[in-house]
């Protein structure tokens, strides 16, 4: 099914293995260092060889993480653009070490740059990061984004050009439903749903697909706002993840919805009663 969530690794890395085996699942994201940190110090060989193990004894089969909120790679400031490429650097060695498929990265925000200006440099700093572990299949995926405030990859045009630019096979998309919605691309009907498809499909290629956020959204359709609504109990609707749980089904697919009381168990049976058996 390839269906699971954003794991905690509070109390060490390997304890996300837990939460994944309590909740049933064959796939999650994590983070893989703290959040807040520009740079976090380096994984122990201990921490390596306690994931890793994890990783052997479980059911999961893929396992991606989530790149710092910190990072913006379209800036112009020379301080943030090292800091982000620096900081990216990192999360795909981490990934490398610990086993994991790819890394999932919010492009950036352009902040009083054209939106070719600021695809450039996303593009610039990732050839940059690829280039610095070469020894590593590590993917970078750009997550499409809800068009908040100046942040790009909210069209699907941009992404596109994110991968023209980039020029690698080591460069990926993540499709996050809310987002997607909030920027304007619909999914609440098959029919609307098969065009969006076929639009990102033409667009971006299905083929440049990797993995899917699953989340319903508290803002209306093209709102440009990121909030994100348990599976069902928002603007986007239950049949619209009918289509994506049986459109994606050999797709690593997570929520990112909030992870009070037992709302993660609650969404997970939600999901997976859409699947077509």
């Amino acid at each position: 099914m390839l269906l699971g969530v954003h794991c905690s690794v509070s109390g060490g890395l390997h304890t996300a293995f837990e939460e994944a085996e309590k909740l049933g699942i064959d796939t999650f994201q994590m983070f893989t260092r703290n959040q807040r940190q520009w740079t976090p110090k380096p994984l122990s060989a201990d921490e390596i060889n306690d994931f890793r193990t994890a990783f052997g004894k479980s059911k999961v089969k893929i396992i991606f993480s989530h790149a710092s909120y910190l990072v913006n790679l379209a800036t112009s400031d020379p301080k943030l653009r090292h800091l982000s490429v620096e900081n990216m650097t990192s999360e795909v060695e981490r990934c490398h070490q610990l086993g994991l498929a790819f890394t999932v990265v919010h492009p950036g925000a352009l902040k009083g740059q054209s939106e070719e200006e600021g695809i450039s440099r996303i593009a610039d700093a990732v050839k940059e990061i690829l280039s610095a572990t070469p020894g590593s299949s590590v993917k970078i995926l750009f997550e499409t984004t809800a068009g908040q405030g100046t942040s790009v990859g909210w069209k699907f045009e941009h992404l596109r050009a994110m991968l023209d630019k980039t020029g690698t096979t080591r460069c990926g998309v993540c499709f996050d439903t809310c987002h997607a919605f909030a920027a304007g691309y619909d999914i609440r009907t098959r029919s609307i749903f098969d065009d969006t498809i076929t639009k990102f499909d033409k667009i971006i290629g299905l083929s440049n697909l990797h993995a899917v956020h699953l989340n319903d959204s508290k803002g209306d359709f093209a709102s440009r706002k990121d909030r994100h609504e348990h599976i069902g109990k928002g603007k986007i609707g239950k049949d619209a993840f009918r289509y994506v749980m049986n459109t994606f089904i050999n797709l690593p697919k997570v929520l990112e919805t909030p992870k009070d009381e037992n709302w993660d168990e609650v969404n997970l049976g939600a999901l997976r009663g859409l699947l077509k058996r």
